[in-house]
């Protein structure tokens, strides 16, 4: 299973891939829009905004590819570990 994770700190990256691993996710993450990112996207099984952290910009090109490949999209205001973690035990639980 496969998670695109769109804006959030680039600090926090190697935090983010870890609780993903832990849930059985394997992750991609954008923090900062480098070229075009809706050929990087693919189709993953779900696709994450961390809506305090993403350019309006990157947002609406993540949502667009998401609903042209038929991607669920999880929204979280804060792009903390604690939020992440709560996100994927909903979705997994």
């Amino acid at each position: 299973m496969s998670v695109v994770i769109i804006g959030g700190n680039e600090r926090m990256e190697c935090q983010y891939e870890e609780i993903c691993r832990q849930f059985g996710y394997k992750a991609k993450i954008f923090t900062k829009e480098k070229g075009a990112l809706k050929k990087k996207i693919g189709a993953p099984d779900l696709l994450i905004l961390f809506t305090s952290t993403v350019s309006h910009k990157m947002m609406l090109s993540a949502v667009g590819e998401a609903k042209r490949n038929r991607v669920p999209v999880a929204r979280v205001q804060s792009s903390s570990a604690a939020a992440l973690t709560t996100l994927l035990e909903s979705r997994c639980g």
